[in-house]
């Protein structure tokens, strides 16, 4: 049975938190500040990540992926059906990749990435009909919030 609106709002809104909150440990690394959360079919958080690859001299360590990993752990399967991907910004190629080899059925993310998202704004790789999965992706969860927390991180990095 779905969610009424309301109800799905107050639910994803929540949700952001969680992942808002892990952008927000990015404070003082030098990393972008995207947070990431992964909840398990009946909600409950299997898998954390911020990006760290400033912090740990990673490319691939993206917010997404690293709560990817965390959830498959979790689990102790790389299949993380019935799974959700919380998100402060639109994953990129990379990940968006790694969001449909993992079967994730549901992505929720805040602000949209104009230059390099992949879940709808530059590409739909999630969305791609030539791929075996697809996932079901809601964007503009609490953007402007998401969209300050990176603009003022930007702000500073650029104008010092």
């Amino acid at each position: 049975m779905a969610l009424p609106h309301t109800a799905r709002s107050i639910q994803l809104s929540g949700w952001m938190d969680l992942a808002l909150s892990e952008a927000r440990a990015t404070e003082g690394t030098g990393d972008v500040p995207i947070g990431a959360v992964v909840l398990d079919p009946d909600g409950r958080v299997i898998g954390r990540g911020y990006n760290r690859r400033e912090a740990d001299g990673d490319p691939t360590a993206h917010a997404e992926v690293l709560a990817l990993r965390k959830a498959s752990r979790a689990l102790g399967s790389w299949r993380l059906e019935g799974c959700t991907l919380v998100v402060t910004l639109e994953p990129c190629a990379m990940c968006a990749g790694a969001i449909v080899l993992a079967r994730v059925p549901t992505v929720v993310f805040g602000a949209w990435d104009p230059k390099a998202g992949a879940c709808g704004s530059v590409f739909d790789i999630v969305r791609d009909p030539r791929l075996n999965h697809w996932v079901e992706v809601t964007g503009g969860v609490r953007e402007a919030e998401c969209a300050a927390l990176l603009h003022e991180f930007f702000r500073g990095h650029r104008n010092p």
